[in-house]
């Protein structure tokens, strides 16, 4: 039996559809490694991984295909993923760059998406601006953790910010408040608090906002991709965020990136 034949649903050119198609995935410790582990097995054909970070063992926690040895080698995370993508889909074309993605942003450009799985909420505005002035869906992934001992929350997001419809500004994310305190400590749970569900539960719904828009698999308006998923992981819950209605309500467009000089290469 053929390795796809159970999602011959996604349509009758799919597997080729998703063969040819390139995403770049920036981030591959937490969410980033679920995602990637994810359109490997989907078939995805082409990838981009950046990260410039090696390997240590307090990733052991959230990152899928680290190893314990791995850890201790200290070995650069996008050749982990290298590895992990490849033990899945050996056909697969891969790019890895041990850098961060401003220092070469070229490989992204023929990108059909690009999986933002980073910490900064000022680094997530530079990517969505980027994928925005080149025309390229952008979804990103997060999560954090706050409270105090005892009392800790569990939240998270994933977000697609597409062409022709709103941007993470005109959603209200990141706020102004996150924006202002993140020269603060990350969440309240120590630095970068991150686990292994979480991460794999918001890349699962991150990569089917990104299946829903290159297999039209169902065409009917509900089972298009909501653009922002919100989970509270204390009720275990995943909804769709009240902002939507509200802009929807007010019949508001995006013009966060309008006008000739809001296309093409910019200097950061």
């Amino acid at each position: 039996m053929d390795a796809s034949s159970r999602q011959s649903f996604l349509g009758e050119n799919s597997d080729a559809l998703l063969a040819q198609a390139k995403v770049a995935i920036v981030g591959l410790c937490g969410g980033g490694s679920h995602v990637a582990q994810q359109l490997a097995h989907v078939g995805l054909g082409n990838f981009v991984l950046y990260d410039p970070d090696h390997a240590e063992m307090s990733n052991l926690n959230r990152m899928v295909g680290l190893t314990f040895a791995g850890a201790a080698s200290g070995a650069m995370k996008t050749q982990i993923i290298h590895e992990r993508i490849l033990g899945v889909n050996p056909k697969a074309n891969i790019l890895a760059l041990q850098a961060d993605w401003k220092l070469n942003r070229d490989p992204l450009k023929d990108c059909i998406a690009i999986f933002g799985c980073i910490d900064s909420f000022h680094a997530r505005l530079e990517l969505e601006g980027f994928a925005r002035r080149q025309m390229i869906p952008y979804i990103d992934v997060g999560m954090d953790v706050a409270g105090s001992p005892g009392n800790y929350g569990i939240t998270g997001q994933a977000i697609l910010s597409m062409p022709g419809y709103w941007c993470m500004r005109c959603m209200g994310y990141p706020s102004a408040r996150r924006l202002e305190g993140e020269a603060k400590a990350y969440g309240m749970a120590g630095g970068r608090p991150q686990v292994v569900w979480p991460n794999g539960i918001l890349a699962s719904v991150a990569v089917d906002k990104f299946m829903r828009i290159l297999t039209p698999w169902n065409s009917a308006p509900e089972a298009l991709p909501c653009l922002y998923t919100e989970y509270d992981g204390t009720r275990q819950t995943l909804k769709s965020h009240s902002c939507l209605q509200a802009l929807k309500a007010a019949d508001k467009i995006c013009n966060h990136f309008q006008g000739p000089g809001s296309l093409g290469d910019v200097l950061l």
